[in-house]
């Protein structure tokens, strides 16, 4: 396995086989691939909304309530 084709990887743990099964990386890459995800994930939910009427808090509340 070569290395340069993890860039975050510390650590590659394989099975018999050879095959990845873990990866070891640092707690901060960590914490940024995480940051990544959610900030991609909040903009596919803001891409499906665009259309859609804005509401108030109020209305959003009674929204959800009904």
């Amino acid at each position: 396995l070569i290395m340069d084709n993890y860039p975050f990887a510390q650590e590659l743990i394989t099975d018999t086989q050879g095959n990845i099964c873990k990866v070891i990386i640092n707690f901060d890459d960590y914490q940024q691939i995480l940051e990544i995800l959610e900030d991609r994930g909040l903009y596919r939910a803001m891409q499906e909304t665009e259309d859609e009427t804005s509401m108030s808090k109020e209305e959003a509340l009674k929204e959800l309530e009904a």
